[in-house]
């Protein structure tokens, strides 16, 4: 029986990877590295750190290029910036409020399980609303490991005080899929449309198109495949 409902955050309850990616094109184009929009979707769902060590990993500036500024210093400056673009300009993914709304009504406890900061989680759920659907959120920056690791999933649930296998978890990444199914959890995929086909979505025990096709048959599925395990 499912106790709790998990979502993501980034792409998946809040339109911000539009954000992320005008954020990491900006400072990237600082050290001398000019990406595409395109580009800058390989990186999606990945922690902030890693998108900076991917980019470097591939083509590498030089400490003058970054003025003297640490990897670690680019990351927060994306971050930063992230911060203020979203308390100012982003809205929720289609079907993220009433998805929310669907277990407030039927008294199953919600939460966010991010890769983000708890300091961007809160400007998130302050700019859309949320708070009062919410049980608790949660991030991966507090735990050991960020996703794909299961930590933060993991983290989330011993928090609600439910088992992990009577979880289902929403992602709309590769990376966060495997995190939440790592943790045991039974799982939702939302990807976006540029990588609705890709395959690394096929572990997860339900694919949508969007949150707006999240539904009471869909949630049964779920059920029966845990009552089935």
């Amino acid at each position: 029986m499912i106790r709790a409902a998990i979502f993501d955050m980034d792409g998946l309850l809040v339109d911000s990877e539009p954000h992320w990616r005008a954020m990491e094109r900006e400072v990237f184009a600082t050290v001398g590295l000019h990406l595409t929009d395109d580009e800058c979707k390989q990186t999606t769902g990945l922690p902030i750190p890693d998108v900076v060590n991917y980019w470097y990993a591939r083509a590498p500036w030089t400490e003058q290029a970054a003025g003297g500024r640490t990897n670690a210093e680019l990351g927060d400056e994306i971050t930063e910036g992230v911060h203020e673009r979203i308390a100012n300009f982003a809205e929720p993914m289609p079907g993220a409020i009433a998805a929310l709304e669907f277990f407030f009504r039927r008294g199953i406890p919600a939460a966010i399980a991010s890769a983000s900061p708890m300091s961007l989680i809160e400007v998130v759920v302050d700019r859309l609303r949320i708070r009062d659907y919410l049980k608790l959120w949660h991030s991966a920056t507090l735990e050991a490991r960020n996703k794909p690791a299961p930590d933060v999933y993991l983290g989330t649930a011993h928090k609600l005080g439910v088992q992990p296998a009577d979880c289902v978890a929403f992602e709309d990444s590769g990376s966060g899929l495997l995190s939440a199914y790592s943790a045991g959890m039974r799982t939702i995929a939302v990807p976006a449309a540029f990588e609705l086909g890709n395959p690394k979505f096929a572990i997860a025990d339900v694919i949508v198109p969007s949150l707006t096709a999240f539904s009471q048959e869909v949630l049964d599925v779920i059920q029966n495949k845990v009552h089935s395990s």
